[in-house]
């Protein structure tokens, strides 16, 4: 949801968001036809996966090498949440005149759709394996063209650079006590991370990424970019907290991990579909082994306003995104993802998936540890604890797609900080599983004796963390 959670237009800061402004990338908004038409999608809950070919005997048929190997090594197995979905299901389905299968989840057995008509929902429902059809997605009629904006050949800083190794970002990593970990040599080598988020623009360019360990690009969403690097720059600024390597100058909180970056937020438009993408990059995430999963993003309304969530739903189990976010530690995987921005607004509360259980999300603080009044707050619904924890949002240091050094604000960048040294952090023990390591995480908080809705189990301490894993045996 980076058209809301991501671009904070507090009048609060308006003085501080002034200094750090970029020049707009175009002269004016152009405006294309909608790519795939107009158009309907639909989610279809099937009912089972009877009859499928694949077996949990054989799980190097569905899970790579990598992702297996994880799962061993945290004593996991593959269930049947794990299982494709069955062929002629979905061969049944595609054959259908007018119908096309765009996304799935097996995890959850869905399948969403695209549709011309609605009409022919009507034969979907017919289908003995086909539950519920939920319309999550109306096309408009045109959009925004996305322009790749112009970058600096050389790093352009906006202030003087100190005396340090992290150079402009050593408040980033200060402020939770990370560098330690870095100083006994734990930099995030071996660990992958995804990036899930909006756009990276000219993250494929910007001399300051040249050494920063991209191993590749896909992109989730339905019509989808003929080019990731030229969608927003939100995704470059949370990477660059991550992943910079610049001595003196900008170094991350993993700098020598290793990214998948994974466009999974349409910016043009708020549906309930941009979950279903969001799942589709999670469970192929796990397909191929990625350690950690840092997401940026949150949802709560939609350009359908009847297919908002509610209140009552935040209790990691409602939302398609939630539940499956629920899963990921039970998959051997450590999910890091912003609380949200709506501290100041009407919502006020985490948003989705946030909410979700196992899982660190992650809420905004100053340098002097108050608590930046935007950061949602929790508790879910179901009274958890939330945000878990809090890292600097306010402001955070990150380079833009136009190879700035910026002071930013959002639980969007406090998040990838924690990101960064979870997988620093993992690859100091790495026969711990995802539910230790996050643990250990929410009990070197500053405020884990008293947790609050506003602060959760308080600001980290990597260091202690270290050593709480250490002692576990």
């Amino acid at each position: 949801m980076l058209k809301r959670i991501v671009f904070i237009t507090f009048l609060l800061f308006a003085a501080i968001q002034s200094q750090a402004k970029e020049p707009p990338a175009t002269n004016g908004d152009s405006f294309v036809r909608f790519p795939g038409g107009k158009c309907f999608l639909y989610r279809l809950q099937l009912t089972d996966k009877h009859h499928t070919p694949f077996s949990l005997s054989r799980p190097e048929e569905f899970l790579s090498g990598k992702s297996i190997e994880r799962r061993k090594r945290q004593g996991l197995r593959p269930d049947s949440t794990d299982l494709p979905h069955t062929p002629e299901y979905l061969n049944m389905i595609n054959g259908i005149e007018g119908v096309k299968i765009v996304c799935k989840s097996k995890w959850n057995n869905t399948v969403v759709v695209r549709v011309k008509s609605t009409n022919v929902v009507r034969k979907l429902q017919s289908l003995p394996f086909v539950k519920e059809a939920i319309k999550v997605f109306t096309a408009p009629d045109s959009v925004k063209a996305p322009v790749r904006s112009l970058f600096h050949k050389e790093l352009e800083l906006r202030e003087d650079l100190p005396d340090d190794h992290y150079g402009l970002a050593k408040g980033n990593i200060d402020l939770v006590h990370g560098r330690p970990l870095h100083d006994m040599g734990y930099k995030g080598h071996g660990m992958t991370i995804a990036v899930f988020d909006g756009g990276f623009m000219n993250a494929d360019r910007i001399p300051a990424f040249q050494n920063v360990r991209i191993k590749g690009t896909r992109d989730f969403v339905v019509f989808a970019s003929d080019d990731i690097f030229k969608e927003i720059d939100h995704g470059t600024k949370v990477l660059s907290t991550m992943a910079t390597n610049l001595p003196g100058v900008f170094v991350g909180t993993a700098p020598e991990a290793e990214f998948w970056l994974f466009r999974t937020e349409d910016t043009r438009t708020e549906s309930l579909a941009e979950e279903d993408y969001w799942v589709a990059a999670a469970e192929f995430a796990d397909s191929i082994g990625v350690d950690i999963i840092s997401s940026s993003l949150g949802f709560q309304d939609f350009d359908d306003k009847t297919t908002d969530h509610t209140y009552a739903e935040l209790d990691g189990a409602h939302a398609l995104i939630s539940r499956t976010a629920s899963m990921l530690a039970s998959k051997g995987i450590v999910h890091v993802n912003s609380a949200g921005n709506d501290g100041m607004g009407t919502w006020k509360k985490i948003n989705f998936p946030a909410d979700a259980r196992d899982i660190l999300a992650v809420g905004a603080v100053n340098a002097l540890k108050m608590n930046s009044s935007f950061s949602s707050v929790g508790p879910t619904q179901d009274g958890r604890v939330k945000p878990d924890i809090m890292a600097l949002g306010s402001s955070t240091a990150v380079i833009s797609g136009r190879g700035s050094v910026n002071n930013d604000m959002g639980t969007s960048f406090a998040a990838p900080i924690i990101s960064g040294l979870v997988a620093s952090l993992w690859q100091s023990a790495p026969t711990k599983t995802a539910y230790q390591v996050m643990d250990a995480i929410r009990r070197s908080g500053d405020n884990y004796d008293t947790p609050n809705n506003v602060f959760g189990y308080g600001i980290p301490d990597f260091l202690k963390a270290y050593q709480i894993l250490r002692e576990k045996k």
